[in-house]
């Protein structure tokens, strides 16, 4: 008989709130330090109500289409809507089936906020909110179903320990349909107004990321410990790497791209988490910072759009990596899964259609919910609001008052 266990309970509720740590004030301070000054308090505010939204489609409705029983691999059955039906002393598992609510919500949550950093300094209040209510119900949902909720991916053994493909290669794609429906900026540039505010959102980051990678078995067990552990060596990894790469490439290291890359290897790690050892960990996240150091600097420039703050060249392209890298390096040893190294060549192709199918149709229904929206309100402020500041125009308030 399963019965509650108050250290998973306990731990899973401390996972809970390092990934919300991440969002708020995470993401809001990496995102705002990097976007310029007349637009650091839209930025911030960006990601504040795409979390507020998100949190409550996903009490509403959310999670019990993407984790109720399936129906065809496609969808969950929507049996617990706004929570009905779930009691107190319901258990998931080893843990309250409530506190699993909430530790996908944050999940939920995060996700429609990263999004956000590929439209900044461009894109109307009414618009993103309206975008964040259609994409977490027609995208996030339906991939996380696919993915951990008993889809067709689920089922077919596509590995995801804590949400490369649902949260990082969604945001990603997502953010560049977004950005190419909105269209560039009047001023590309990426001078961040105050680099200070983005190494405090890296470090809330990378502090939260071990409850969002670490909390993903929903136990407080070894498997917990090797998750922290490869996070943080992945991490540690890809942000000495970016260093080298910006030593050789510029002549000096710069602060920017430490956290970069940091942030990219704990994307890249995120789906390899439970599988994978310290090894494996290493080589991830040294690869992972040629991977998007490339999408930065020589694919952006080249394809022209301006994803304004590398939603998709760091979200989206790690978020492949560690996707296909989960299928190279899942060691048996670690949570049963075997990857290419272990003799089951088949996972790499697996973990290539899940992502495959993520990128295509995260992309094609974001795109067309950018493009529906844009022509029935418009998406984009007009020429003098982003001239001028989206602090003033939109919020009537300035980020300094010096």
């Amino acid at each position: 008989m399963v019965v509650l266990n108050p250290g998973d309970t306990a731990w899973m509720l401390m996972a809970t709130i390092l990934v919300l740590l991440m969002s708020i004030p995470g993401i809001a301070l990496y995102y705002s330090g990097l976007s310029k000054s007349k637009n650091v308090l839209n930025t911030i505010y960006l990601t504040f109500i795409a979390f507020s939204v998100a949190s409550i489609i996903w009490v509403c409705y959310g999670y019990s289409f993407a984790f109720g029983s399936t129906i065809n691999g496609l969808i969950g059955a929507p049996a617990n809507l706004f929570m009905t039906g779930m009691g107190v002393n319901d258990l998931n598992g080893t843990i309250p089936a409530l506190l699993f609510v909430i530790f996908q919500l944050t999940f939920c949550g995060l996700t429609a906020a990263l999004i956000s950093g590929g439209v900044v300094g461009r894109m109307k209040t009414s618009a993103w909110v309206a975008f964040v209510i259609l994409w977490v119900t027609l995208v996030y949902v339906p991939v996380a179903h696919w993915v951990w909720g008993g889809g067709w991916l689920m089922e077919m053994g596509a590995l995801d320990f804590a949400g490369g493909t649902v949260v990082h290669i969604d945001s990603g794609v997502s953010a560049l349909a977004l950005a190419l429906v909105l269209g560039p900026r009047k001023d590309t540039t990426l001078l961040p107004h105050h680099l200070g505010y983005s190494v405090i959102g890296a470090a809330f980051l990378w502090f939260g990321w071990l409850g969002f990678n670490g909390g993903s078995g929903l136990a407080a067990n070894g498997l917990a410990a090797n998750a922290i552990l490869v996070t943080n060596v992945a991490a540690a990894v890809a942000l000495v790497t970016w260093i080298v790469i910006d030593k050789v490439k510029v002549g000096k290291p710069t602060v920017l791209g430490a956290i970069s890359g940091a942030v990219a290897g704990l994307v890249a790690i995120t789906p390899a988490a439970g599988f994978v050892d310290v090894p494996a960990a290493i080589v991830i996240g040294f690869v992972t910072s040629f991977v998007s150091y490339f999408a930065l600097y020589y694919l952006k420039p080249k394809l022209g759009y301006d994803d304004a703050l590398d939603v998709f060249g760091i979200h989206g392209m790690s978020g492949l990596w560690g996707a296909i890298a989960t299928g190279i390096f899942a060691n048996p040893a670690i949570n049963e899964a075997a990857g290419l190294l272990y003799g089951n060549p088949n996972q790499v192709v697996i973990q290539i259609i899940a992502a495959v199918a993520t990128v295509i149709y995260a992309f094609v229904l974001s795109y067309i919910i950018a493009k529906v929206l844009d022509v029935t309100m418009g998406i984009r402020v007009d020429e003098a609001t982003e001239v001028k500041g989206l602090d003033t125009q939109l919020h009537g308030e300035s980020g300094y008052r010096l």
